[in-house]
């Protein structure tokens, strides 16, 4: 059965994140940004300084709503996790140093991918029957294209609901219970035979703490994430930075390993990895795992800002891509590489590897801190996907299929902390792709509203900054 399962995915993630995927993610990014003259360029700086600026600002968000701030926190959440770890772990093992630099190309497209997501998602919401404010891609189809286009919708939305299990879920209670274990066992707190009861164990509080977040509403949801979101990125920052200043001999070289080995594998990975496009693949699919530009799930937490400005919101898909993957996904690259920690080229690798980047730089005692931080960015990232497979279940069934949700998501982190890490972040890939199929039709077709409402914005009160 299992060698079934792994078959089917197999094919349909071959199809999905083949030749035809590339060029539409790709594509769709470039033609984006060349309807607004690549606005994640040309207006990069005012795009930080009206983000970081906002992040500071203290206010209340009107009911059933969050604030800006909250809303970046909760995207970042989702954002913020297991694809910067063990996802950029996983892109180096099978795709070589050179998957690095193609995550780093899917993400000067995607910034300007995530803007439109996010301003389209603000300009289209709705308010639903509790009060609060609605959208996402589901929102901005049907609301953007008109009532012939509601299957694409529905199909997004249903994408949706099952990628959230895999993507937000299954794959970070791997990566939480990974974490914790690989601590236990260096301090000699358990040993080998105890693994799967503490994941057993590991999962049931997990379930328990995402059904008391998630059942609290958005409002719980925004104060959760904006104290979580700034906390493990600052410790997860700082002992990157200490590994790579520990290790700056080694920089030049791990650089020069990232700009060949995109275009030439085997000639830094000794001949495991060959495939120039094996590389690509892993750095565009695990980039997109990390970021989220392209699956459109991000806008959907931040159509519960508190804003009246779509284009002012949407900047923060920019400060959320350049952040998640050109800071701390490169971090996480830089430890695994500067660190000199062995890479099994051609195997499947996880947290485990990026783990081994911060053990072998300053011993076994920093496995409690990075285990910590890998708690928080998966734990956050459970959190901000569970809003999300909630919205999408809501516009397929309405709101009485919330709770019965929630439960149910919340248990299927019984079932992650104990299931093949291999196949797990397969099938999560794979969903992930065929998310994002509805989304870039969308954003294909809805480019003229992203370009008008830029041009708008700039022509008022964008125009002097």
């Amino acid at each position: 059965m299992l060698q079934t399962i792994e078959a089917v995915n197999s094919a349909v993630n071959n199809f999905i994140w083949g030749v035809p995927a590339m060029i539409c993610i790709i594509g769709v990014g470039l033609y984006l940004s060349i309807r607004t003259r690549f606005l994640q360029i040309r207006k990069f700086p005012y795009a930080i300084k009206t983000t970081i600026g906002r992040v500071f600002r203290k206010r209340e968000a009107s009911d059933g709503a969050m604030t800006p701030f909250q809303a970046v926190c909760t995207a970042l959440a989702a954002t913020v996790g297991t694809g910067n770890i063990a996802g950029v772990a996983g892109a180096i093992a099978i795709g070589g140093p050179g998957a690095v630099f193609w995550m780093w190309i899917s993400a000067a497209l995607g910034m300007c991918t995530k803007f439109s997501e996010v301003t389209l998602a603000v300009h289209f919401r709705e308010t639903n029957a509790r009060g609060e404010l609605i959208g996402g891609p589901m929102y901005y189809i049907k609301n953007g294209l008109g009532k012939n286009w509601r299957w694409l919708a529905a199909l997004f939305s249903l994408f949706g609901v099952l990628t959230v299990f895999g993507t937000g879920n299954a794959t970070q209670v791997n990566t939480i219970t990974t974490a914790i274990n690989s601590a236990l066992l260096n301090y000699h707190l358990i040993n080998e035979d105890a693994v799967s009861t503490s994941n057993l164990i590991i999962g049931i509080i997990i379930a328990i703490l995402v059904a008391t977040v998630l059942l609290g509403g958005v409002k719980r949801i925004g104060r959760v994430t904006e104290k979580l979101v700034p906390f493990m990125a600052l410790i997860y920052i700082v002992l990157s930075l200490g590994v790579i200043l520990l290790n700056l001999n080694r920089v030049p070289s791990v650089f020069a390993s990232i700009v060949e080995g995109a275009f030439s594998p085997a000639s830094v990975t000794g001949g495991v990895v060959g495939s120039f496009f094996l590389s690509m693949k892993k750095g565009v699919s695990r980039g997109i795992f990390s970021n989220e530009a392209g699956l459109g799930t991000g806008s959907i937490a931040h159509a519960c800002a508190d804003t009246k400005k779509p284009v002012k919101q949407g900047f923060f898909g920019i400060f959320e891509v350049f952040t998640d993957t050109i800071v701390i996904c490169t971090l996480t690259a830089l430890v695994i590489l500067c660190s000199g920690t062995p890479v099994g080229y051609g195997e499947a690798a996880g947290a485990e590897l990026t783990i081994s980047g911060f053990t072998s730089t300053y011993g076994n005692w920093v496995s409690i801190f990075t285990a910590i931080a890998l708690c928080c960015f998966a734990f956050s990232t459970i959190i901000g996907w569970g809003l999300y497979g909630a919205r999408c279940i809501e516009y397929l069934l309405k709101e009485k299929s919330i709770k019965p949700f929630m439960v149910a998501y919340s248990l299927v982190a019984i079932i992650g902390a104990t299931a093949d890490l291999g196949l797990m972040w397969s099938v999560a890939e794979t969903f992930n792709g065929l998310m994002a199929i509805p989304n870039l039709i969308a954003l294909f077709l809805l480019s003229g509203t992203v370009a008008r409402l830029v041009k708008q914005y700039f022509e008022t009160e964008g125009k002097t900054n």
